[in-house]
């Protein structure tokens, strides 16, 4: 076989239908977010960035750089290994503690990021419980599912955020069978939420487990930034509660957290734990901050959701169509992967605005979109310039507009 040939020849096939994947060379800018540097075929000039993941700018954060300087003078910069071996730092001990008293739980345990937590948690869970049936949501995140598949455990797929579609799965169960129901709360494309309270009374029903995925909520929702379960009173009805370090906490790592006995579990099982080395002392301490700080404050939170609300009205005056949702996700609405692209390099190149397409796989076929997610530190000057730049190209362009 002709390896090379091969691999060329798929990526021609991305370029053709528009889902190739380009990766700007930006240069965040500390204390300057939205702000970013891009390095393009011209030279360097400043961008806004409209879809970072860093959702309250708090890897920009006074605090959250003070205290990783200070754990960088203290600690140097890795951790050593696993924490097994010689990976484990007191700043991980405080960040699980912290993290356990943010989601009401008896413990938690950190990762390296949003994805190992999940794909270790799942697949520890679903493969070491004899018998056990997972039911997960249809729109899970990749990572949820290859856990769940590398399980080899019996699943069975269920409608997304349909409660008369899981009872029936589990109806059609044996009640003997261990269970374990997965699901996001906000789901990061189309920014719906999930009934959580639903599910957990259909999951207490049939004596299920539940597995929560709050990486799009945590440090967002809740008067302490413990995400839609805290928001809703519904922490300590749920098995697990998973979340990420990475998006509004604004450093990396993931996390889970339960009870003890189950952490411990996961601590003692996961291999994706007991191989990976330890999150660096600088990140932890960082994650420290961020939490302590929107544990306290909501100003961050209340400002997002503002700009948040602002947008969507700007959006439907100049009839973008953009999907309704109850979260702080905005996804615009294009339709088909090239125009997607195109509307994304234009953005860039004429307005200095940078939104990434989200085309298939992340998305359907058809649901192409741009995802924008708008953060407290975009001023009303960004939230005008961003419309108008849309406006302008969607005119152009013959795009349909929202009714």
């Amino acid at each position: 076989m002709d390896y090379e040939t091969f691999f060329r020849n798929e990526l021609d096939g991305l370029r053709r239908e528009g889902r190739y994947r380009v990766f700007a060379d930006l240069e965040r800018k500390a204390g300057r977010f939205p702000r970013a540097t891009y390095h393009g075929e011209d030279g360097p000039r400043e961008i806004t960035v409209w879809c970072s993941n860093d959702y309250l700018g708090m890897g920009q954060h006074p605090k959250v750089l003070a205290a990783m300087r200070e754990a960088l003078d203290a600690c140097g910069a890795g951790a050593g290994g696993t924490r097994n071996i010689g990976g484990t730092n007191h700043y991980h001990v405080l960040l699980e503690q912290e993290l356990a008293a943010l989601h009401g739980q008896e413990s938690a345990l950190l990762f390296n990021s949003g994805y190992m937590s999940n794909w270790a948690s799942l697949g520890t869970l679903a493969a070491r419980i004899p018998g056990c049936v997972v039911l997960t949501d249809q729109l899970n995140h990749a990572s949820m599912i290859e856990g769940i598949r590398h399980s080899r455990a019996e699943r069975h797929i269920f409608a997304h955020n349909d409660a008369d579609d899981l009872r029936r799965k589990l109806q059609a169960i044996d009640p003997a069978r261990p269970k374990l129901i997965a699901f996001e709360s906000v789901y990061s494309m189309d920014g719906d939420i999930a009934p959580i309270e639903t599910f957990c009374d259909i999951a207490d029903e049939f004596g299920a487990m539940t597995y929560l995925d709050e990486v799009h909520a945590v440090g967002l929702y809740g008067p302490h930034g413990g995400g839609i379960s805290e928001r809703e009173g519904l922490s300590q009805r749920l098995t697990v509660i998973e979340g990420t370090l990475a998006k509004a906490f604004g450093v990396m790592g993931g996390y889970i957290t339960g009870s003890a006995a189950l952490c411990d579990f996961i601590r003692s099982f996961a291999s994706g734990f007991i191989f990976s080395s330890a999150l660096p002392p600088t990140v932890a301490a960082g994650a420290l901050a961020a939490i302590r700080h929107l544990k306290e404050s909501s100003a961050e939170r209340e400002a997002q959701q503002a700009n948040v609300a602002a947008l969507r009205r700007l959006l439907d005056q100049a009839g973008i169509p953009h999907l309704d949702n109850p979260s702080h996700i905005v996804p615009v609405m294009v339709g088909e992967a090239a125009a997607c692209k195109r509307i994304s390099d234009e953005l860039l190149a004429r307005f200095d605005i940078y939104v990434q397409p989200i085309n298939y796989p992340t998305v359907p076929r058809g649901t192409e979109r741009l995802r924008i997610t708008p953060s407290p530190l975009h001023s009303e000057d960004d939230l005008r310039r961003l419309v108008t730049a849309l406006s302008e190209i969607w005119s152009r362009s013959g795009l349909k507009h929202a009714a």
